[in-house]
C-alpha cells in the first residue's frame, strides 16, 4: 500500500478527516522508509487532490466533502457557519495546547456547545466554571474571554481572543480591564489582521499593556499545537 493510501484509510476510519495529530496516531507507519513520517503527511495532504483543507491543521477527503461539512455544520453558502466554526476551532485548539501543559481551561457559557471537531468545547475544556479570582466587575469581564488558561493556584496565566472577523478593539478593551494579573494576553487571528492589530495597539490608549498582548497567527497556532503534541507523544 502506498503511504497516500494509508493516509486515504486513516481518514476513513476517523470519519472522513482528521487533523494531523489525529493521523500521527492512525497512520501505520512501519512500512515507510522514511525519518520524517509527519512530515511526510503533510506533504501528501497538500499535494493531493483526494484531500481538502476545511482549517489549518484540518484535513478531509474529497470524496466525503458532503458528509464531513455536515458533520461540522458548515454551510459553503452561509459565511456565518463558516465563521463559527472557525472560532471553535481555534478556540478548541488553545483549550488542547493548555491541557496537554496540565492547565486548567475555560471557556465562556456562550461558547460551550459549539464544535472543536465533534466534540463541544465544554467537553475538552476542564473547568466550565470560572474561578473567582477577582473583584466581580473585573471578573465579569473576564468571563466573557474566548479561553482562559489557569495554573495550579487557579489564578489566571494566559487569556486568548480569536478574532476571525470581530472588532479587535472590544478584545483589547477587556485585556486593558485585566491588565494588573500576572498574565499574557494574545489575540489569535488569521495573519493578514496583524497590520490593523498593530494600527491599533499603537492607540495610546493602549499604551500600557503594549507589552503584555501578543498577536499570533493561525498557522502559527497550529505549529505551536503540532510541536506540543508530538512532545507530549514522545513523553508518553
Amino acid at each position: 500500500m502506498k503511504q497516500k493510501d494509508n493516509v486515504i484509510e486513516a481518514m476513513r476510519i476517523n470519519g472522513g478527516y482528521a487533523t494531523f495529530q489525529q493521523l500521527n496516531t492512525l497512520v501505520d507507519f512501519s512500512a515507510w522508509k522514511t525519518r520524517t513520517p509527519f512530515a511526510s503527511i503533510r506533504r501528501i495532504v497538500q499535494t493531493n487532490s483526494e484531500f481538502f483543507r476545511i482549517q489549518p491543521g484540518l484535513w478531509a477527503l474529497k470524496e466525503c466533502e458532503k458528509e464531513v461539512l455536515e458533520k461540522f455544520r458548515i454551510d459553503a453558502k452561509d459565511k456565518e457557519s463558516v465563521q463559527e466554526f472557525t472560532h471553535s476551532y481555534f478556540q478548541g485548539i488553545i483549550v488542547e495546547i493548555g491541557n496537554m501543559r496540565n492547565l486548567d481551561t475555560y471557556v465562556p457559557a456562550q461558547d460551550k456547545n459549539k464544535l472543536f471537531l465533534e466534540r463541544k468545547l465544554c467537553e475538552i475544556a476542564t473547568t466550565n466554571t470560572i474561578y473567582d479570582f477577582t473583584y466581580p466587575e473585573i471578573l465579569r469581564k473576564a468571563k466573557t474571554v474566548d479561553t482562559i488558561w489557569f495554573n495550579e493556584r487557579k489564578m489566571p496565566c494566559a487569556f486568548y481572543e480569536v478574532e476571525h472577523s470581530t472588532n479587535i478593539r472590544n478584545s483589547l478593551d477587556k485585556f486593558y480591564e485585566l491588565q494588573d494579573f500576572r498574565a499574557k494576553f494574545y489575540i489569535v487571528a488569521a495573519h493578514e489582521r496583524k497590520n490593523q492589530f498593530e494600527d491599533i495597539m499603537s492607540n495610546s490608549i493602549y499604551r500600557p499593556i503594549k507589552n503584555l498582548v501578543d498577536f499570533v497567527n493561525y498557522d502559527s497556532l497550529i505549529a505551536q499545537y503540532n510541536a506540543e503534541h508530538n512532545l507530549a507523544e514522545r513523553v508518553i
